[in-house]
């Protein structure tokens, strides 16, 4: 059976390097329009766009995504997030004195920033007062890194920010490399069956947000491979990644059936 790559009708450069290089190995790409799916697809389609389009195609496509727990990062052990994170009522967070830094858990239905108070934080309508945001403590990310992992592994990588500033670079022959793998190794050996087996985690070297006590390796967060921006990595490897985290149910793995995307 013919394999398919189907994006999302909005655009990007990662749609457009992972559409190369998934043509370059023999596969269909095809923008999907906005208001139906292609028959021929049901059943042999792989996924790459955003989740609100993904929400409506992927039944339609019998394809399965794969995505981290929203509390996946809150309930890391401290040792690998260096700060305190977890996640409360929207209506909370808005009465905490600040300042802190909020996030929605996976979606990106509004940008991620540090509050002051929770007085500025305003989200989309439509979001109910219990809606659970992430919060934690504010630092200083020195650098930032963006691996995609397979089954454990990472499969390839990029640095994409310096200092909260977009700065891409490969991963490979970074001075850092050699850091970030050994950081990556400890994670995904306590902690990897916690995530799906294609999915793409960000970590950063950080600091306190008042400059006092030492550098330190932590986890940003988790994302969805195929809802992640590839940076510097190299597309055909980041490939890898998103055909297993959003490719046909009829090939979802046991073990990643707990993160299959409702």
């Amino acid at each position: 059976m013919a394999r398919h790559l189907a994006l999302a009708p909005h655009r990007s450069t990662t749609a457009a390097l992972l559409a190369g290089a998934a043509r370059e190995r023999g596969m269909d790409v095809v923008v999907l329009p906005g208001d139906g799916v292609p028959g021929r697809l049901r059943g042999s389609a792989h996924y790459y766009g955003g989740p609100r389009f993904a929400s409506a195609v992927a039944g339609r496509l019998g394809a399965a995504l794969l995505e981290p727990d929203d509390g996946w990062l809150d309930g890391l052990p401290r040792a690998f997030t260096g700060r305190r994170v977890r996640r409360v009522p929207l209506d909370e967070a808005r009465r905490a004195p600040g300042p802190q830094f909020v996030k929605p858990p996976t979606d990106k239905s509004f940008p991620a920033a540090v509050h002051e108070t929770g007085d500025t934080l305003r989200t989309p309508a439509g979001h109910p007062h219990d809606t659970l945001v992430q919060v934690s403590e504010v630092v200083v990310w020195v650098r930032e890194f963006r691996l995609f992992l397979l089954d454990g592994e990472i499969r390839t990588g990029s640095r994409y920010a310096t200092f909260g500033r977009l700065d891409a670079a490969p991963l490979t022959g970074h001075p850092d490399e050699g850091a970030v793998r050994a950081f990556a190794r400890q994670l995904m050996g306590e902690c990897g069956t916690t995530l799906p087996s294609g999915v793409v985690v960000d970590v950063g070297l950080m600091r306190e947000a008042d400059g006092d006590g030492p550098e330190r390796w932590a986890v940003v967060e988790a994302n969805m491979a195929w809802f992640s921006n590839v940076y510097a990595a190299d597309p055909a490897r980041a490939l890898d990644v998103v055909l297993r985290s959003a490719g046909p149910a009829a090939d979802l793995r046991a073990p990643d059936a707990r993160f299959h995307r409702r």
